[in-house]
Formats: structure tokens, C-alpha cells, sequence
């Protein structure tokens, strides 16, 4: 198998898992008039859920209400750890699983802005990323010249064994991107570029090992 191709076939179909990432009492990131990260990331996630079902594909969604997912502890990081173990869980439960995670980046230095694609270790997944982050530059920004990178320290990215791709659609320190961000036109053209770039990903693979 190459690095482009994941063991799925026509009679094996993947079934994209999209997660939203925070929920619920952790906002995650928040901009300077209070939009919370976990807002944004439900929005985007739900347009992309509907887009992704009406073109045929299988989808998931880990959450699709405003709320965190841990089952156990008292303290908040004791919840924050639950819910993350939770939801490699649900990755890992789900056959043939592609996750998609999404998320809003933040820098103290307010200038920084475009989206930006992080992958995990798995076959597939750079590839993914490549393709994603290339779409994006071309559809939505091309003043970005952000590139795909290896996910680092992000423990569900680390845990996952299936292919995952974790994207953060833009800055909310940045006013004018947070701005387009809260703009449901702008979230559904993100979600399409998405869409289209995981399409367009399936497409390349031989035909032995397309997913659908």
C-alpha cells in the first residue's frame, strides 16, 4: 500500500467521524467580543455533517449540541481527560473510520490569521491534509501560505489508529477572520472546501482501495 491508500474498497466504506472539538463548559478558545471556539467548531461541523450525507458519504458526528463528553470526574481537568479518552472511543468504535476535527486557532499577536491542516500518524492522513490544506488556499484564502503539519501533542490525534485529519478553519484573535468565521456563508464554504477536498482525496486512490 502507498501512503495515499487506506485498506477500504467499495464493499468496505468509511464512515467519516466529525468532531467538533470542546463543548459544553470547555468554550475552548475565545475571541475579544466572547465568540467561543466551540460555537463556531458545532456550526461548521453540522453544515459539514448535512454536505457530507447529501453526497453519499457516511458520516458520525461525536457531538451535536453545545456540551462536553466526559462520563467521570470532579475536577474540571479530570472531565477534560474523560472527555477526550471518550472520544478516541467513539473513533475507535466506529468501523472503518476518517476523522475529521474541527477547530478555530488563537495567537496572542493578533495579525495571524488562515486555516491550517494537522494530521495524524496513520496511512492516509498526510496525504489528506495535503490536499485540504491546498484546497483551502485556493477556494478560500490565497494569501494563506500555511502548510499542512504533522499533529504534535494532541491527544486525540495521537490515539486514533484510523486516518484524521484536524483542521483549524482560522484565528479568532484575529478580528476580521473571527468576523468571516461567525458568517454562515463563509462556514459553509469552508465545510464545501472540505467536502471537496476529501472527494477529490477519494478519487486519487486505485480503485482497489477507493472509500465512498
Amino acid at each position: 500500500l502507498s501512503r495515499t491508500a487506506p485498506a477500504f474498497s467499495d464493499n468496505n466504506p468509511v464512515t467519516v467521524v466529525i468532531d467538533a472539538g470542546h463543548g459544553g463548559e470547555d468554550g475552548g478558545a475565545s475571541s475579544k467580543s466572547g465568540t467561543l471556539e466551540s460555537t463556531l467548531n458545532l456550526e461548521i461541523a453540522g453544515i459539514t455533517n448535512d454536505l457530507l450525507r447529501f453526497a453519499g458519504v457516511r458520516t458520525a458526528m461525536v457531538r451535536t449540541q453545545d456540551v462536553s463528553v466526559y462520563t467521570e470526574g470532579g475536577s474540571i481537568q479530570q472531565k477534560k481527560v474523560s472527555d477526550l479518552k471518550n472520544r478516541v472511543r467513539f473513533v475507535e468504535s466506529t468501523p472503518n473510520a476518517l476523522l475529521l476535527s474541527i477547530h478555530q486557532n488563537f495567537f496572542p499577536e493578533t495579525k495571524y490569521h488562515g486555516a491550517q491542516v494537522f494530521y495524524a500518524k496513520t496511512l492516509g492522513s498526510e496525504a489528506l491534509a495535503e490536499q485540504l490544506q491546498a484546497t483551502l488556499r485556493a477556494c478560500v484564502d490565497p494569501s494563506n501560505h500555511r502548510r499542512a503539519k504533522p499533529s504534535q501533542s494532541v491527544y486525540l490525534m495521537d490515539k486514533i489508529s484510523c486516518m484524521g485529519v484536524l483542521v483549524e478553519c482560522g484565528f479568532l484573535s484575529n478580528e476580521s477572520e473571527c468576523t468571516k468565521l461567525k458568517d454562515g456563508g463563509y462556514q459553509t464554504k469552508l465545510a464545501a472546501v472540505i467536502i471537496a477536498s476529501y472527494l477529490q482525496y477519494r478519487q486519487s486512490l486505485p480503485q482497489t482501495g477507493m472509500v465512498t
